[in-house]
């Protein structure tokens, strides 16, 4: 045995049943254990790709999606995605190869810090020094990415490791034991409890690894206790065109219950107006850094009541049995009317017209395609992106996440595929964001796993130009301008299913040949090129 078959061993022995990878010369030991071992190996055609589909897994299943890379570049290829998956709170176990530690310091090929390199982003990063540690350490990082708040965990695998003898019975006992959630204590939520009882306009915000695996606790708390909770996942943050006017409610909150909810950018650091001057603020986390943020971002001011070290989800369950309820029953009405508004003039956009469409035109042949269907919606792109994101809002739905990164929409999508295969899946984004990963159209076509990628195409980077035109005026653009190319005969060349929309009558029929195809489809709409929407009352 191998250190490369004890790694197979270990991860086949945790559930894992497919690897998220590319070959490289690094890890073919481990592509020769996964045959015995019947590890399925879907193959993708970039790193990054890999890493986001493995991101993806995560957050629709809550266990660790698992990357498989190279050395060297191919390690690096995969730091954006990397970034990505600890934005969104998402478990995943990457596994890179890396130059043999005998010849480390020599000038080794593709000899790289790689565990430097991930530990910047990573929530954890080391190498692995012995064959017979390998199952020990894989063990770990499946601990270590699902526990507290999940997040993407990195072990390099020198090749001489992988390719090391060892005795069978010399094997380590794999151990996946997790310390498991740490509840609050009493007295602390007795001092939550006593906060709500003071409020008049409490707002309770999850994080969002807390609100996916809490989802029905959190449920639970709200009507409990009659307070609003609200799962924020946007770039956008309190902007997120798909909360509607939330931050108009927002400003008016006397309390906040942070569970598992960074006090970042997302909330403009907790400073006026998004919040009001007094707003009080209680943070509830596991992770004591989180707690820190919190203090030194309103160090100097009284609105702090509390910070609370344990597991959100726990807190929660603690809340609801306690059954607390807010003292005006007004209110949860009122953050609900503000999250559901939309702007009136956007349903004369819905219309089908002649030429390009606008892209509420576009969700809204979506929503149909998706109605009464088991689905999956992977948002991506970026002023696109944020029409989709406001409009399509299945109960399954995978966005870009706080990180803002472009590109991961057709990797998801596959991950979804296999997570849900019976489900439709639906991936949209925009004409540049096609060009990061529209390749991997042909993993799926290898694999058989057929979505609908629906490509927003108003051939520009929509995003800059808008930023461009606002900020600089209309004699100031430059470097935004694409081609309106035919992605959907990109799909049909990688032999795939496509379909080129050019007026609003067409879309809907494209989207059932597409669906009908039974493949991996791209269907190529040309669109208005529409600023991300803005949604304000009043």
């Amino acid at each position: 045995m191998r250190g490369a078959d004890l790694l197979v061993t270990t991860l086949v022995g945790l559930g894992t049943k497919r690897l998220f990878t590319l070959s490289g010369n690094q890890i073919m030991p481990i592509f020769d254990a996964s045959i015995d071992a019947g590890l399925d190996l879907i193959h993708f055609r970039h790193e990054a790709a890999a890493v986001h589909a493995a991101d993806a897994w995560g957050r629709l299943t809550g266990e660790p999606g698992v990357a498989l890379v190279t050395a060297g570049p191919g390690f690096a290829n995969t730091l954006t995605a990397l970034y990505v998956a600890a934005a969104a709170e998402s478990p995943v176990v990457l596994l890179s190869g890396h130059a043999p530690l005998a010849e480390l310091g020599r000038g080794a090929f593709q000899e790289m810090p790689q565990a430097d390199l991930a530990g910047l982003v990573a929530k954890a990063s080391w190498t692995a020094r012995s064959p017979s540690e390998v199952g020990h350490t894989v063990a770990r990082a499946f601990s270590l990415a699902r526990s507290g708040r999940p997040g993407p965990v990195h072990v390099a695998l020198p090749f001489d490791v992988l390719e090391a003898a060892l005795v069978r019975e010399d094997a380590p006992v794999v151990s996946t034991e997790d310390p498991g959630p740490s509840p609050p204590e009493e007295a602390e939520v007795g001092d939550i409890l006593n906060a709500l009882r003071a409020a008049r306009r409490p707002i309770l915000l999850p994080g969002q690894a807390a609100a996916r695996a809490g989802a029905d606790i959190f449920r639970s708390l709200s009507e409990e206790i009659g307070a609003p909770v609200v799962s924020m996942e946007s770039p956008r943050g309190v902007n997120d065109p798909s909360l509607g006017a939330f931050a108009e409610a927002l400003a008016e909150a006397d309390l906040l219950i942070l569970l598992g909810k960074r006090l970042d950018f997302a909330l403009k650091f907790g400073q006026s107006p998004t919040l009001s001057p007094g707003c009080k603020i209680i943070h509830v986390d596991h992770d004591p850094g989180a707690l820190e943020q919190t203090c030194r971002a309103l160090a100097g001011s009284d609105r702090l009541t509390a910070t609370i070290q344990a597991d959100p989800v726990s807190t929660a369950a603690a809340l609801a049995d306690a059954a607390v309820p807010v003292d005006d029953g007004t209110w949860p009405e009122e953050v609900r009317a503000a999250i559901s508004y939309v702007p009136p003039e956007w349903a004369a956009l819905e219309s089908p017209t002649d030429g390009p469409l606008h892209p509420v035109a576009v969700c809204r042949a979506v929503n149909d395609l998706l109605d009464g269907r088991e689905s999956v919606f992977v948002s991506d792109g970026g002023e696109f992106g944020q029409w989709t994101q406001a409009r399509i809002s299945p109960p399954n739905r995978l966005i870009n996440g706080p990180g803002g990164s472009i590109g991961g929409g057709i990797p998801a999508a596959i991950a979804a595929r296999l997570a849900f295969p019976d489900a439709v899946v639906v991936t949209t984004l925009g004409d540049g964001s096609f060009g990061f990963h529209g390749m991997e159209l042909d993993t799926a076509v290898r694999h058989n796993l057929p979505f609908i990628a629906v490509v927003g195409n108003d051939a520009r980077w929509n995003a800059e130009y808008q930023i461009q035109l606002r900020d600089y005026g209309p004699g100031r653009l430059a470097g935004c301008e694409l081609l309106p190319s035919r992605y959907d005969l990109a799909a049909e060349a990688l032999g795939g299913h496509g379909e080129r929309v050019t007026t609003g009558s067409e879309l809907a029929p494209a989207l059932g040949r597409a669906l009908g195809s039974n493949r991996p489809a791209c269907v190529d709409v040309l669109i208005q090129p529409a600023p991300a929407p803005v949604v304000r009352r009043g």
